[in-house]
């Protein structure tokens, strides 16, 4: 869809994973925007608090106890929002969850469990929401990763799963293009940000897991976000670091597969696992937008900024190539 969509102060907002990281980013960003938003996940104390927080700075704001990977939980979620706001303008797939471990290492029930969330949390989502779009028009907004477009070692089934979630984003969208719905579908694909993400995740290693840079602010995210609920955009790379991987991913294949023992190492910090079993099976502590990444966290990415402003992308896009260039060179 090229047509805009309603402005933010007059939008019903849900956001799926809104207890932490990018979805509580995402929420805060949207209700001091004037949206009003129905959160969910599977802390309701922690949604509880974050509902006041919302509500005490002058939001609108409601929550829904929701497993994703649960389609009557999430029916659930929309049904609320149809209650306590008469609807919904967009609906933003984030909840998500990672393991770190080699393939062959990772029990399948806890591979099904990621699947179940990371997937069919985002099918769901997508499906609950479309029939409601069609009606009224609006924004599905789904949260994939640059893993989406390349493979991370130690994360095998995660970028399985964000593969998964990028070919069925591409369907829906193309679906309800064929309908001429009022529905624009986003792809959202991050870069490595700055959220307990690593400390949610399930490890089956012996250290701490951390995130590979460069690592980006998850307002960085948010924003990206809610601009694909006004302007809506096919996809949207966060992070010029991510863009030049992927970028290398496609010039140079065999060059990138033969860069992952340098991932690998790049996702692990120099001290024992905290809590291996994560948040995969139970939530956990919740209520945190940022991690504790112990490297540089990149507030901004000129080119992100730049894609979402299309009088600038040429250039920018022109500087991604040179950068993804001069990295093959240096590995090869």
């Amino acid at each position: 869809m090229s047509h805009a969509h309603k402005p933010l102060a007059e939008q019903v907002i849900v956001i799926t994973g809104g207890s932490s990281g990018i979805g509580l980013a995402t929420a805060r960003m949207a209700a001091r925007a004037g949206a009003r938003v129905v959160l969910a996940s599977r802390n309701g104390e922690a949604l509880a608090a974050i509902q006041e927080e919302i509500e005490a700075a002058g939001g609108e704001a409601t929550h829904v106890v929701a497993d994703v990977g649960r389609r009557e939980d999430v029916q659930a979620i929309a049904d609320k929002a149809v209650q306590r706001f008469g609807g919904f303008n967009t609906w933003v797939n984030d909840a998500g969850i990672s393991i770190y471990g080699r393939l062959e290492e990772v029990s399948d029930e806890d591979h099904d469990r990621l699947f179940q969330t990371n997937f069919w949390g985002v099918v769901y989502g997508s499906l609950v929401a479309a029939p409601h779009l069609r009606r009224r028009g609006g924004a599905i907004v789904n949260l994939g990763s640059i893993a989406s477009d390349l493979a991370i070692p130690l994360q095998g089934m995660y970028s399985a799963s964000k593969h998964a979630i990028r070919g069925f984003t591409d369907a829906l969208r193309a679906e309800l293009e064929q309908d001429r719905a009022p529905v624009s579908v986003t792809l959202i694909k991050p870069a490595a940000i700055d959220t307990p993400f690593p400390q949610h995740a399930r490890n089956y290693l012996d250290r701490e897991p951390k995130l590979p840079p460069p690592v980006y602010h998850p307002d960085e995210v948010a924003h990206a976000i809610l601009h694909a609920a006004v302007y809506p955009q096919r996809d949207i790379i966060v992070g010029g670091g991510g863009r030049a991987m992927t970028g290398l991913k496609k010039l140079a294949p065999g060059t990138f597969d033969r860069l992952g023992a340098v991932m690998a190492g790049q996702q692990l910090r120099a001290e024992p696992p905290r809590d291996p079993n994560g948040a995969l099976h139970r939530p956990t502590q919740d209520g945190h937008v940022r991690g504790d990444h112990p490297g540089m966290v990149r507030h901004t990415s000129t080119y992100t900024r730049a894609k979402l402003n299309p009088l600038t992308t040429g250039a920018v896009m022109a500087g991604v190539g040179f950068a993804a260039a001069a990295l093959m060179k240096r590995r090869a």
